[in-house]
């Protein structure tokens, strides 16, 4: 049986709405996307770390509460679990500030067993950290060895730009591994200062990748696509918007979810999806982010995981 495998950091993850606590969720961009699968009913396996600590309870037990398999999870004797503070404005966009207190940061797992199109999911800081990055690259190059697709989430922080020139290795590696990358508007204005689908593609994603989602929250979905696929999606309109944390992470989720739903293979991806596949795939995705904005919770909720997973 199919499986997705995901690997990124776990945060506790607090809420404020005018300045005031509102809410707290276990969180983390992989870990959300995971969380969603799982109450989807999709095999799923977690690589990460955490503190020692009730936060670090908290979260494991969040991962098997909801079905995914949290066997790979290095816990740290001597380590708090990272927060992430997140301030909702008056159209419930969050601002971020990340808390970590990781001082030796490493990533210490078991590799699971990987078998042919198998979907690991990764990506954020996570994915680019130069102090485990010969662990993550190592697994990464692993998956694909074992014939495993690739799904890349660029979630380039604001609080990294900086960075950027040290990181540009382990990103362009990891663009060259993907089978499929995502990223938002906002993470290539960082990253490329770019903000046009078109440029971002032609000009620092295409030579490594041909497959290309690019995100610019309330605008439409841009694909680039092999086999000149060039298309625009409009935005779900979703009322009642609570949060929207978790929108990209959960529009990760459908969309992985679509590709195991419509049987979607390592090969397919190689030989170049058609439009119509293209289609089911992102209507996932959107259906899946739609559903999460409508909480402060970071995932698509209980009701809706059974009713796709009644669906499948």
């Amino acid at each position: 049986m199919r499986k997705v495998i995901g690997i990124g950091e776990t945060v506790l993850d607090i809420i404020f709405k005018d300045n005031q606590p509102i809410g707290a969720v276990p969180g983390g961009s992989t870990y959300n996307a995971m969380i969603s699968l799982g109450r989807a009913g999709v095999p799923t396996q977690f690589i990460s770390e955490t503190g020692n600590d009730r936060v670090g309870q908290m979260i494991i037990s969040f991962l098997k509460e909801n079905g995914v398999d949290a066997e790979y999870i290095n816990v740290f004797p001597d380590s708090k679990s990272p927060l992430s503070l997140a301030f909702l404005n008056e159209q419930n966009d969050a601002e971020y500030l990340f808390y970590k207190d990781h001082p030796n940061d490493q990533l210490d797992f078991v590799t699971p067993d990987v078998q042919p199109n198998d979907i690991v999911m990764f990506g954020s800081y996570y994915a680019i950290n130069p102090v485990i990055r010969p662990q993550v690259q190592g697994f990464l190059e692993y998956a694909r060895q074992k014939g495993a697709i690739l799904y890349y989430d660029v979630n380039f922080r604001p609080s990294h730009k900086n960075e950027v020139m040290k990181l540009t290795p382990n990103i362009l590696e990891n663009l060259e591994m993907a089978d499929i990358v995502r990223g938002s508007k906002e993470d290539f204005q960082v990253m490329y200062k770019k903000d046009d689908a078109d440029k971002v593609y032609n000009a620092e994603i295409s030579f490594y990748c041909k497959k290309f989602i690019y995100t610019q929250g309330s605008q439409p979905i841009e694909l680039r696509a092999d086999g000149g696929i060039r298309k625009s999606y409009p935005i779900v309109v979703t009322d009642n918007i609570v949060s929207t944390i978790g929108a990209g992470d959960n529009f990760n989720a459908g969309l992985v979810y679509g590709m195991m739903k419509y049987n979607i293979t390592r090969g397919n991806i190689e030989r170049g999806l058609s439009e119509e596949q293209w289609d089911q795939l992102i209507a996932c995705g959107q259906t899946f982010s739609a559903e999460c904005c409508k909480s402060l919770n970071n995932y698509i909720s209980k009701e809706f995981g059974l009713k796709v997973k009644s669906e499948k």
